[in-house]
């Protein structure tokens, strides 16, 4: 493991943690997101689903499904060849949803199959994304296992990747390495900062 990398993840675990009014800090990076231009132009959004101390996202997710937009969540599986992977699932009602890994809520395992619920990673125009620890360059630091980085990979050049964290998550600098993806935002409750994106990697 990266010394560097499980030095910050250390430091930015606690701060978030840590963080104070964790429901009051989360509905405003989430009110930031839903205000953002790009957002309100994208027909279909991946929201991941909050666990733990991370950014709560599960109210706004609830508000957007009544909306017009195309709501996407992800769930941890493995693909053919046993790789971990993250599936894509079409959300339209939040009582599809079951505690699975990490007490996280995903669809039900026999229905990850279901043609009429799975979509491409390709379809997505915006891909709202966790992590540990960030910088104000779009730099991102998540758990370790990967998920992320193979499915940032497949989505279009042109969708939007925007990270959500508390701003006490905020490092000068994360270390990343060359597989790792830029954000195109990095949106705390304080502020909307632009990133590198992919041009940047």
């Amino acid at each position: 493991m990266n010394a560097d990398k499980a030095h910050q993840r250390r430091i930015a675990y606690a701060a978030r943690n840590a963080q104070a009014e964790k429901d009051a800090s989360s509905a405003e990076i989430c009110r930031l997101v839903v205000d953002q231009p790009w957002y309100r132009a994208a027909n279909t959004i991946m929201w991941y689903l909050h666990c733990r101390s991370e950014v709560r996202t599960l109210p706004t997710v609830a508000a957007e499904l009544a909306g017009g937009k195309r709501i996407v969540v992800p769930y941890c599986t493995v693909d053919a060849s046993g790789q971990k992977q993250l599936g894509l699932w079409r959300l339209q009602a939040l009582d599809e949803l079951l505690p699975g890994m990490w007490n996280i809520l995903e669809p039900p395992r026999e229905r990850w199959q279901d043609p009429a619920k799975q979509v491409r990673a390709e379809e997505l125009d915006a891909v709202i994304v966790p992590g540990v620890a960030f910088d104000r360059q779009g730099g991102r630091l998540g758990n370790g296992a990967g998920y992320y980085d193979r499915l940032l990979a497949r989505v279009r050049p042109d969708a939007v990747l925007a990270a959500v964290c508390y701003e006490a998550q905020l490092l000068p600098a994360v270390a990343v390495d060359q597989h790792d993806v830029y954000m195109d935002f990095v949106i705390t409750e304080q502020a909307v900062y632009p990133g590198k994106g992919r041009a940047g990697c």
